[in-house]
């Protein structure tokens, strides 16, 4: 359920205006990045206004994608979601931060995910891919969504944070709930979120070991430590960013090669394409979206922002422009690319890239040695929940048993 439609504002003209709610299902033959490429074909404005979620501006072209994100003192991270109602009491750093404030906190992390860390997580990562697809090869089939998608990285996330299996499934509903409300207007996920944040805070605090989060709590800023409020903001960053973003994104991944046998069979006799074909589809496939305030009055390529004013990017609009990227659509695993934006752009540029690379790498890399001839279950239309993160609730796929190898 969105929010009513709210007032246009006096600053916006109302030929700029379109329909675009961040919070309504899509469901169809197709798939979310091509639908949204269509507001880039169709005349819609570079840049759009929209009354659902409290009004605010859309962004449709990579261009325009960069310079809200490389420009912090106009565009600001301290709101980063709309309808703004929806930010939580709590600031959740880095990403609510602006340089030079910003840099200090992500400095905290970047240990956790540097190339010395994430190679062993990667190992991990291939160990538990092997795991899950043996424990379904038999079968000939599986939902993805639950038995992979929301196991494989998750799993890797929690034990970064040394978080119990138990509470995996409370964790995916809160942080489902969060990034993808089905209650616009409700805040209650987020603070069970913050609550349970608090409390394993407070277990680092008794009893430090060597997960990420008992790091966090013998951290320093300026020479000071952590503040449990500090801490807690960015635990809730950790929870909702390593609990919903590969795994949203493998889902599609997956079900384009499912349904493009021959992309498949390309990766099936030539492994060594696998790295490269790992981006494409990353390229091809963003998952995320970014949200701005303006900080002051200004124009920009003839519009009129405001102070105040929220601008939305989903990272579409630069990864599947077809003003940067030749038949963007298209996945094409010689394709060239220096830069995409399916990890965002400028300072907050997302922190866990690399290991999002690795886990996608390694589990096409396995899947595709075990479960090489893999299909769609007939008669299942895409459904895409949009939100803060794209995801799909399901995924059915099948395979014969006979043609499936160890």
């Amino acid at each position: 359920m969105t929010a009513p439609l709210s007032e246009l504002p006096d600053h916006v003209p109302a030929d700029l205006v379109r329909h675009f709610d961040l919070y309504e299902p899509i469901e169809g033959d197709d798939d979310y990045q091509t639908w949204f490429t269509k507001l880039q074909a169709a005349g819609t404005p570079d840049i759009f206004w929209t009354r659902h979620n409290g009004g605010h501006w859309v962004v449709t072209r990579g261009e325009d994608f960069d310079h809200v994100l490389k420009t912090p003192e106009t565009y600001s991270s301290r709101i980063n979601v709309v309808p703004r109602e929806r930010l939580m009491p709590i600031v959740s750093k880095p990403i609510q931060l602006d340089p030079p404030d910003h840099t200090r906190y992500r400095n905290l992390l970047i240990p956790a995910f540097s190339p010395k860390a994430v190679v062993p997580l990667g190992e991990k990562a291939r160990a538990l891919t092997i795991e899950l697809i043996e424990g379904s090869l038999a079968r000939g089939r599986c939902e993805f969504v639950s038995e992979f998608a929301r196991r494989l990285p998750i799993g890797i996330f929690m034990d970064m944070v040394a978080l119990p299996t138990a509470d995996r499934e409370q964790l995916l509903e809160w942080v489902d709930e969060m990034i993808r409300p089905t209650q616009v207007d409700s805040l209650e996920a987020g603070n069970q979120l913050i609550r349970y944040a608090f409390d394993q805070l407070q277990e680092r605090r008794a009893e430090p070991g060597s997960d990420l989060l008992s790091e966090l709590t013998r951290a320093q800023v300026g020479g000071n430590p952590l503040q449990d409020e500090e801490l807690v903001g960015m635990f809730f960053l950790l929870l909702l960013g390593g609990l919903d973003t590969v795994a949203a994104m493998l889902s599609f991944i997956i079900r384009h090669l499912a349904s493009h046998p021959e992309a498949r069979r390309e990766l099936i006799e030539h492994p060594e394409r696998i790295p490269a074909a790992a981006e494409e589809l990353m390229r091809r496939f963003p998952i995320s979206t970014l949200v701005r305030v303006v900080t002051r009055d200004h124009e920009y390529k003839g519009i009129n922002f405001r102070e105040g004013d929220l601008v939305l990017m989903q990272t579409s609009a630069h990864s599947v422009d077809d003003r940067l990227f030749n038949d963007p659509l298209a996945v094409d695993f010689e394709r060239k690319v220096v830069f995409h934006g399916t990890f965002g752009s400028g300072a907050h540029r997302c922190i866990g890239s690399m290991l999002a690379r690795v886990e996608v790498r390694v589990f096409l890399e396995e899947w595709l040695k075990r479960i090489p001839e893999f299909r769609l279950k007939p008669g299942q239309p895409l459904r895409v929940e949009p939100g803060m993160v794209l995801a799909m609730p399901r995924l059915e796929l099948e395979w014969d048993i006979t043609e499936s190898r160890p």
